[in-house]
């Protein structure tokens, strides 16, 4: 080996440990995965859900559009668990794990639990495997959310994000 191989050893050593290195560090989750627990009356509810950030985008009649079915989060879609039956807005659900959708609208907002559970986004969302559909109304926050977020509270269940809340009457 001559001077010059054996000076550069060391550095070609460096740079591909560094390199190894970087490779095995954790990306940052653009959409990280969250979940929501608590109880409603004796039901057990769980919701899982990938959490998108605002980063300065306009979300309401914007990223996520006005009329049409949203997967309620990002990546996968949205599930909620009830472990006994609750009634949602007023309407009887089953116990059982469901895919979560909203439609969006300025007014009103459509919420849809949907029997198949584990789907990807809303690309094969399909109506009539709907189990509930019911309308909420949206109202704005006091204080803006960042990312997206979901609050099991003893009333029901709260969607978080931008400058707007979905509190959806569950007992």
């Amino acid at each position: 080996m001559t001077t010059f191989q054996t000076a550069l050893y060391p550095i070609a050593a460096l740079l591909i440990t560094t390199g190894a290195q970087a490779q095995d560090s954790p990306k940052a989750v653009a959409s990280p995965p969250a979940t929501a627990v608590g109880k409603i009356g004796a039901a057990d509810v769980t919701v899982k859900y990938s959490s998108p950030a605002v980063k300065g985008r306009s979300i309401w009649g914007g990223l996520v559009p006005y009329g049409q079915v949203w997967r309620a989060g990002a990546n996968e879609a949205t599930t909620i668990e009830f472990s006994k039956p609750v009634k949602v807005e007023g309407k009887d659900l089953p116990a059982g794990k469901y895919s979560f959708f909203v439609v969006p609208s300025e007014q009103e907002w459509k919420i849809i639990f949907n029997k198949t559970a584990n789907q990807w986004g809303a690309f094969k969302y399909e109506e009539k495997t709907d189990a509930l559909r019911a309308a909420v109304k949206p109202r704005p926050l006091a204080t803006p959310s960042e990312r997206l977020t979901y609050e099991v509270q003893p009333s029901g269940l709260v969607l978080r994000w931008e400058k707007m809340e979905l509190p959806i009457s569950i007992k």
